[in-house]
């Protein structure tokens, strides 16, 4: 099993920036998967970006242009940049990280951004 610590949200004002870690420990292999969904209240679960061990990012559409994932291999760990924050990306930001060849991802405990003025 892997475990997840996030940190980084908070409080930003429309327009803002803000960025979120998350760093990942225990039985993790080499290819992997690390991204980040959100769930605003009311709101299903939807992506926001995930990024493979060899670097490949992949981004939801409501976010393309204004966050950037990035990861360090070297510490497991994953950062989501976010630009031009909206209102609208007012939700709990959740971290996953999935091995290669597993079933299922593991989870961190999430992180609540919101974007208000």
């Amino acid at each position: 099993q892997v475990q997840l610590v996030e940190s980084g949200g908070g409080l930003v004002q429309p327009g803002g920036s803000l960025r979120l870690s998350c760093a990942a420990s225990g039985s993790i292999v080499s290819i992997n998967t690390m991204g980040w969904h959100r769930q605003a209240p009311g709101k299903e679960r939807e992506l926001v970006a995930f990024i493979t061990s060899g670097g490949s990012p992949n981004y939801g559409n409501s976010v393309k242009g204004r966050f950037t994932i990035s990861r360090d291999n070297a510490k497991n760990t994953v950062y989501l940049q976010m630009n031009s924050l909206k209102p609208d990306d007012t939700a709990v930001y959740y971290c996953y990280h999935q091995n290669w060849g597993q079933a299922y991802a593991d989870w961190g405990q999430g992180t609540q951004v919101t974007v208000s003025s």
